[in-house]
């Protein structure tokens, strides 16, 4: 894969282009904190495809949001449009891995005339909220927002150190990370300054959502999802969405199928080919095919 950089209405995207020109569209959305290097494992084995794989705003060497704008999954989708709008891409198919799976679900359920294709990693729709949670969610956010300030970044004496504290921050949340995997993350997402190195992305990333969709929403928006639809999920299951949720999700999906394979959160970059194989050649299927 090779390097590109758009101009986007929300400033420099960039990112890694692999594949065919000519080939069926792909535009493939990494995870939270993660950035478009998630992608480059799997890459080598999807063939017949002209893949895009973006760092999203604050994200890995794109452009942080102005100051005051806040990172929420509307504003993503716009994010992607503006994308997919630079690129001259009308149409195109979405390959997802957890927030980016969740981000190409908005788009796909917000733009059908636009979304041909979504292959869905270990994420569908969005994290939901209890109803009750509003007013603490909102609470805890603008708290940590007015907080940030005066908060320091971490430094790193070098990126190798950096990928040991990328490792023990995803085994935390369940999200392991082989050594391997964590260095190309983190050579994508870090810049050096005086006296080492730190993460490149915009620290309000790590600050709470000011609020969240109801699992009603969540639901209603992916049944609205109306193109083919391959959702890939890793066993044993991430807490946050339980086997038996992520399993009534996908079977609300129109034109959906869900696989599950065994392996963790990144699945993707530690067993890419078993994760190309599940793929198979449903990105590369006729347009409306």
């Amino acid at each position: 894969m090779h390097e590109f950089e758009l101009d986007t209405p929300l400033g420099r995207i960039a990112g890694l282009r692999g594949g065919q020109s000519g080939a069926p569209r792909v535009l493939a959305l990494h995870g939270w904190l993660d950035n478009a290097a998630s992608f480059v494992p799997l890459a080598e084995h999807l063939h017949g495809i002209d893949l895009v794989a973006p760092d999203l705003p604050g994200h890995g060497a794109s452009a942080h949001l102005p100051p005051g704008a806040d990172y929420s999954f509307a504003a993503a989708v716009n994010a992607v449009l503006d994308v997919a709008d630079a690129l001259g891409w009308d149409r195109f198919a979405l390959l997802g891995h957890s927030m980016g799976a969740g981000i190409s679900s908005l788009v796909a359920a917000a733009c059908p005339q636009r979304v041909e294709r979504l292959v869905a990693i270990e994420a569908l729709g969005a994290l939901a909220e209890v109803p009750e949670r509003t007013v603490s969610r909102l609470r805890d956010a603008v708290a940590a927002m007015r907080a940030l300030p005066g908060k320091s970044l971490r430094v790193f004496p070098d990126p190798t150190v950096a990928a040991r504290a990328r490792m023990v921050a995803g085994a935390q949340v369940g999200s392991r990370l082989s050594e391997s995997a964590s260095k190309l993350l983190v050579e994508r997402g870090v810049m050096p300054v005086e006296g080492g190195f730190v993460w490149s992305s915009d620290p309000r990333l790590t600050l709470p959502s000011m609020q969240r969709l109801t699992e009603s929403q969540v639901r209603d928006l992916v049944a609205g999802i109306e193109c083919p639809t391959r959702v890939i999920f890793a066993s044993p299951a991430q807490s946050y969405l339980p086997d038996e949720l992520r399993r009534e999700r996908a079977g609300l999906l129109p034109r959906g199928e869900l696989i599950v394979l065994e392996g963790g959160h990144h699945l993707h970059m530690e067993d890419p080919a078993l994760v190309a194989a599940a793929i198979g050649d449903f990105l590369t299927v006729p347009r409306d095919g």
